[in-house]
């Protein structure tokens, strides 16, 4: 059917769901309408809709020449969305599933656009559009996490070779591979990518056919329709199909769980590009100048990503208080999850894919990293080697200590400290020792799982390879090539 054929038919009085006698207050119609931001939701309003008349034509309420109209009538409404020529009647249009119905019945004619609704609720209609549009959009977001996991990988297994401080409390603790602390975000991202599949699952799930709340006089077949939408199950009680929103508040808490990942790599990447450090240069394409000082190069990417995570934190606990203790069923308080989760999938989306531009585009200094490493990192080396000797651990810690405070009186490092002088502090120190103030060595002795030495750190490029090929991580063991 064309646009042409479409306008010759009758237009249709104003469909308006408001039944009371009284005019709304303008205020009030702006007030109340959703459609500013459920518009977003088309494409699922309409896919539910024919999903809906076809099971409503197999129970008789149309006949299969209605539905094939409506189904055509639908096929030119998306068409017109799509295109961005569809014409919102302010007003009129209160949310996205009176303007879809409204300009059906311009397009077919109000005689059977008017049977389209029997027996559904915007209820269950709401409800399954935001279950539809959020299941593909979190799909989009797996496959953006998919690349910062890879973009992780590719960037560990190629820079393996580097070696940098380790920190704890923001103190130089021990010597790691950059790899090392890579994949330590890799990780994190990889824990956020399997809960990420557990929110998805859950999620998907018809609530269709339950109504406004006490289910459906006509006999539809909820399973047909479920199964024709993608779902992979049903809501099995009408008035918590229409009131269950904890499906957003999965998304928006794995969201805030996800975004605190992100802004702890972030907060990192702040200070390992800072002049004090210069561990890494991030790209201008994620950096900004100084109005003022145009030496400075502002890592305004990474200072965005760490101030979202605070917005995604109030989306979650804004529409938390929204929910709490309202009474059951649908209440219009729940509007207001329909513009949290399109921020939420707005930001997560957008931050994903800013993170893993910075992390690909990104220059390491090697060489900075290596100054970076102080002799002082190695003192559990010393307290390593006397427990060889048999020495327990806690009066070989004491002893490393005093060698630490030796070499800080001495104003040297405790490399630069001789044999004699070592001894003077232990006498179970022998020549062999000064082995111990090797930074690339003392890396190589983390030979444990989870450790950083090299073979180590590629066992753990492997298990998130496996990971993103198999969507499983190995609980144990795993082969690695070198």
């Amino acid at each position: 059917m064309s646009s042409a054929q479409a306008q010759t038919k009758e237009t249709p009085k104003i469909l308006k769901l408001i039944g009371f006698l009284g005019a709304l207050d303008p205020l009030m119609e702006a007030y109340n309408e959703s459609l500013t931001h459920d518009r977003k939701f088309y494409a699922q309003d309409i896919d539910g809709s024919i999903a809906w008349a076809r099971a409503n034509k197999n129970v008789g309420i149309l006949t299969e020449k209605e539905f094939r109209e409506i189904e055509q009538g639908f096929a030119l409404v998306k068409d017109e969305w799509d295109a961005d020529t569809f014409q919102i009647k302010p007003g009129v249009d209160e949310d996205i599933h009176t303007a879809n119905e409204r300009r059906l019945g311009e397009v077919i004619g109000q005689a059977i656009a008017g049977k389209l609704h029997t027996g559904r609720s915007r209820n269950d209609q709401i409800a399954t559009d935001l279950r539809l549009w959020v299941r593909n959009k979190l799909h989009d977001i797996q496959s953006h996490l998919g690349s910062l996991l890879q973009a992780i990988v590719s960037r560990a297994d190629a820079e393996i070779e580097f070696i940098m401080p380790g920190y704890t409390h923001l103190q130089r603790a021990q010597p790691v591979r950059w790899s090392h602390w890579l994949l330590s975000y890799g990780f994190f991202f990889a824990a956020d990518f399997k809960r990420l599949k557990n929110v998805i699952d859950d999620l998907n799930i018809s609530p269709l056919g339950t109504g406004a709340l006490s289910g459906n006089v006509f006999g539809v077949d909820r399973e047909a329709i479920g199964r024709e939408l993608g779902f992979d199950g049903l809501c099995w009680n009408s008035m918590n199909a229409v009131s269950d929103r904890d499906f957003l508040l999965e998304t928006m808490s794995w969201g805030s769980r996800f975004m605190g990942h992100v802004s702890r790599i972030a907060m990192d990447l702040c200070i390992y590009s800072s002049q004090e450090s210069g561990f890494v240069k991030l790209s201008d394409a994620y950096s900004t100048g100084s109005s003022l000082m145009p030496q400075k190069k502002n890592p305004d990417a990474l200072e965005l990503l760490r101030g979202k995570s605070g917005q995604m934190h109030g989306l979650l606990s804004g529409f938390t208080t929204t929910l709490n203790s309202l009474p059951s069923c649908y209440n219009k308080d729940m509007q207001e999850g329909t513009s949290s989760i399109i921020a939420t999938i707005s930001l997560l989306s957008d931050s994903i894919q800013i993170l893993t531009g910075v992390l690909t585009t990104l220059t390491v200094h090697p060489a900075n990293m290596r100054r970076a490493l102080e002799p002082s990192m190695l003192a559990t080396e010393l307290a390593d080697y006397l427990v060889k000797k048999g020495v327990p651990f806690r009066e070989t810690h004491h002893i490393s200590g005093k060698v630490v405070a030796l070499a800080e009186a001495q104003g040297k490092g405790m490399d630069a400290l001789g044999v004699p002088e070592l001894r003077g502090v232990d006498a179970r120190f022998g020549d062999d020792v000064t082995a111990c103030f090797d930074q690339e060595a003392a890396v190589e002795k983390r030979t444990a799982k989870g450790g950083t030495a090299r073979g180590s750190v590629r066992e753990q490029i492997e298990v998130l390879t496996q990971l993103l090929q198999t969507g499983k991580m190995p609980a144990w063991n795993v082969n690695v090539v070198n």
